[in-house]
């Protein structure tokens, strides 16, 4: 039992199959996704503010890609895909930040993309 509870702590250094690692917003946070959603309207968009942002070096700790989005749009963006891939999957990225600033009643806390890098500007 002790060593499940080990393995499960544990964080894996590969993504689960069909999947990649990105870093989301200034503290990084990691995320597995469907390499799939790679591309969907609203990832080309984020992998080019990427590109802009990093240059073609856009990558985060063990080769994952670094994209300049908050956090709590992210996981709101992968709800939403996770939820009904068909549906939002044609969507462009500004439109997913319209549809989830108006259905959340805090939606000050959703800004699209945030610098990365101390000091940058956006």
């Amino acid at each position: 039992m002790a060593r499940w509870k080990h393995m499960s702590l544990r964080q894996t250094e590969r993504p689960p199959a069909g999947s990649i690692f990105v870093y989301v917003g200034p503290e990084r946070t990691r995320f597995a996704i469907p390499a799939r959603f790679l591309n969907l309207p609203v990832f080309e968009a984020l992998l080019q503010q990427s590109e802009e942002e990093f240059g073609l070096r856009g990558q985060g700790d063990h080769g994952g890609l670094l994209l300049p989005c908050q956090v709590p749009l992210f996981s709101l963006l992968l709800k939403h895909l996770h939820k009904d891939h068909h549906k939002y999957g044609n969507f462009p990225l500004q439109a997913f930040v319209n549809m989830l600033s108006d259905s959340d009643p805090c939606k000050d806390h959703l800004t699209l993309f945030t610098p990365l890098l101390h000091k940058a500007q956006v």
